[in-house]
């Protein structure tokens, strides 16, 4: 009788979710809802033998995880290429009616959330993952088991996999960020929630989940995309209602103008139109290339431009000393983040626009890119505003200003200026740098203000301070350990990463990597003339003389030799190519799409065979290789006289190596 009554609340609870979340017609009131949950719960706490394990008890979050499990997924979930413009809109049209004659799309809302692949074996979720890299991704199976939007039993009992996207409403972070959390966006709050180890933190972030793909199709006897969202929502899985067939260009672009208009009466964020051909066969017959499916876009919004008043204009020191001019704004809402500063760039920029404070302007943010003021608003100046004056000296360490007449950037010049050491310290742990995971912007500060650290030597001398730093608030054994293991790990890395992390100036990552191919080891670098420097393709006087005087100063020396005692890896590790190839030495360009690779692709390829990729051409340019819809670069090339390949030619040179 027990058995029979559990089994009897949880097909009631599991009829009103699909009620609720997929059909959008409440059959129970929450007060039922809730009375039904806490009596399923008192007789599984009572005979914990018959709790089921696919029991909507589980949504309450009850697993916690040690560590993310890696996930590799059979079929790879690519990412799709990006359309900005009705004329590139217009373009992909016309590229899929060189395969397929009079094509029908569908068009969808493109959910501003992460993409998850949910896995089920005889209708029960067995598995859930996050996309990764497309290849690999990550076990999050005990914090989707916690949204109700997602079904732990499907209506039929069936081994299927299904695509979707996991987001948050704009109400859940609204009500999540007035609890005291500051997440810049519903996005970053989703990916934040489903990246708990603990499932009950997860459980109380409210999360929703659209379904939008079905990998194997086919295997359902379904031949349109259109067919599988529809028999996802018959499984019990929620698809977005917006979806819609389109049937030529001119309905595709009035979707997309309804939906650009009206995005923001959505109760979640979204950030464009998704665009794909809704045949499978149709699909099969455009196929792939090694990045994305050449059957779907997502038409990507335009940045948005809002407007805002300067409250103040403040100066901020970076890392190679140069001070910056930002915005204090009144905080708006710009593409789903809260605004309160953007970046002025230099005193040029703010001259040239005339930007006071007090004035009401236009900023933009396109992507993740900062926050900056696009124009001012001159006609809605009251007369009280105040004209911009630039820094003469440090805001922090109050050291007067130089000017290099060169450029139009000012410079602390105090090397022992406390916001360029934070900064630079800040650069040593960054991603392209040493790559120290853990080390964010805070904790350098706190550290820096505490004295544990000053220079780049002393976080290899942190494991020295282990039980001090356990101290501070914050701040566990676990949480320590981890930090001295990816110090650990970072004496390891190739010398690139180690001249980057120096912020010798003008010295970038990619340059970073010229001079430690062209040296392999710092000791090389440390003894080479300016003459031996600049002999180097791509490697300008400027640069030459950077790097050579950074390595005649005594401080410097002192520090690389610091590192050395502490193992802190001085040696090139990258395969150098020896022989003389095709690509030996010369400059290239990619523009346009290649089909076979992606950018990144073709120029690991380019690098690993002695070649060096730039962004522009000129007349120093070897050869551009031009893809799919090259414009102005491959134009410039061909007046140059320039080589140009096309993706063959590319193709048939690396065969040869």
């Amino acid at each position: 009788m027990i058995e029979a009554r559990m089994d009897e609340i949880i097909k009631i609870i599991n009829e009103a979710n699909y009620n609720y979340y997929t059909l959008d017609n409440p059959t129970i009131s929450d007060q039922e809802y809730d009375r039904y949950m806490q009596e399923l719960q008192k007789l599984e706490e009572k005979y914990p033998h018959l709790k089921r394990v696919d029991s909507p008890t589980q949504r309450v979050g009850s697993e916690v995880i040690d560590e993310f499990k890696k996930v590799t997924h059979e079929i790879p979930m690519l990412s799709l290429s990006n359309v900005f413009n009705e004329s590139e809109i217009i373009q992909f049209d016309e590229r899929i009616k060189k395969v397929v004659a009079t094509p029908k799309y569908v068009a969808e809302l493109k959910i501003d959330g992460l993409s998850v692949s949910l896995k089920y074996e005889k209708g029960k979720l067995v598995r859930a993952a996050t996309r990764g890299d497309g290849i690999i991704g990550e076990d999050i199976t005990h914090n989707a088991k916690t949204i109700k939007s997602i079904p732990l039993t499907i209506n039929k009992p069936l081994d299927i996999e299904v695509r979707g996207e996991i987001y948050m409403s704009k109400a859940s972070f609204e009500k999540l960020n007035a609890t005291g959390h500051n997440f810049a966006n519903p996005r970053n709050a989703a990916a934040g929630s489903v990246r708990q180890l603990d499932s009950k933190i997860a459980a109380t972030r409210n999360l929703d989940c659209f379904i939008y793909h079905l990998p194997d199709p086919e295997d359902y006897n379904i031949y349109t995309h259109f067919e599988a969202l529809r028999f996802m929502k018959e499984l019990g899985f929620v698809t977005n209602p917006n979806n819609k067939k389109i049937n030529n260009i001119e309905e595709l672009l009035k979707y997309i103008d309804d939906w650009t208009a009206k995005r923001h009466t959505l109760p979640y964020e979204i950030d464009g139109i998704v665009i794909k051909v809704n045949d499978l066969n149709d699909q099969q017959k455009l196929g792939f290339t090694a990045r994305s499916p050449k059957w779907a876009t997502a038409y990507k919004f335009p940045a948005e431009e809002v407007l805002t008043k300067v409250t103040d204009i403040i100066f901020t020191v970076g890392r190679t000393g140069q001070v910056t001019p930002s915005a204090n704004l009144e905080p708006v809402r710009v593409m789903g983040s809260i605004i309160s500063r953007a970046t002025l760039h230099n005193e040029d920029y703010v001259v040239s626009k005339d930007i006071r404070v007090g004035d009401i302007v236009a900023i933009k943010k396109a992507g993740d890119v900062i926050p900056e003021v696009v124009k001012v608003i001159k006609e809605r100046r009251t007369g009280h505003e105040q004209p911009f004056k630039m820094a003469t000296h440090c805001p922090i360490c109050h050291h007067e200003l130089i000017k290099n007449n060169e450029e139009a950037a000012y410079y602390c010049p105090n090397d022992q200026c406390p916001a360029k050491k934070q900064e630079k310290l800040i650069h040593f742990t960054s991603r392209n740098a040493m790559n120290i995971e853990g080390f964010g912007d805070r904790i350098i500060e706190d550290f820096f203000n505490l004295g544990f650290l000053c220079n780049y030597d002393d976080f290899y001398t942190l494991n020295e301070h282990k039980e001090e730093l356990m101290e501070l608030e914050g701040f566990g054994e676990k949480s320590i350990n981890n930090l001295l293991e990816e110090i650990e790990k970072s004496k390891n890395n190739s010398l690139e990463r180690l001249l980057f992390g120096l912020s010798i100036r003008h010295v970038g990552a990619k340059t970073a990597d010229i001079l430690a191919k062209n040296f392999l080891n710092l000791d090389n670098l440390i003894v080479a003339s300016f003459d031996d420097v600049s002999a180097i393709k791509d490697i300008g006087p400027i640069i030459a003389k950077s790097v050579t005087e950074y390595f005649q100063n005594d401080e410097n020396l002192k520090l690389i030799s610091r590192l050395k005692n502490h193992h802190v890896n001085m040696v090139y590790l990258k395969t150098v190519t020896t022989s003389i190839t095709d690509f030996t030495d010369k400059t290239f360009v990619l523009t346009g799409t290649l089909e076979q690779f992606t950018r990144e692709e073709a120029k690991a390829k380019i690098e690993a065979l002695g070649g060096i990729v730039t962004s522009s051409v000129s007349k120093k340019t070897d050869v551009v290789i031009a893809g799919l819809e090259a414009g102005s670069k491959l134009t410039k090339a061909q007046k140059l006289g320039l080589t140009v390949w096309d993706e063959s030619t590319f193709i048939n040179t690396l065969s040869k190596y």
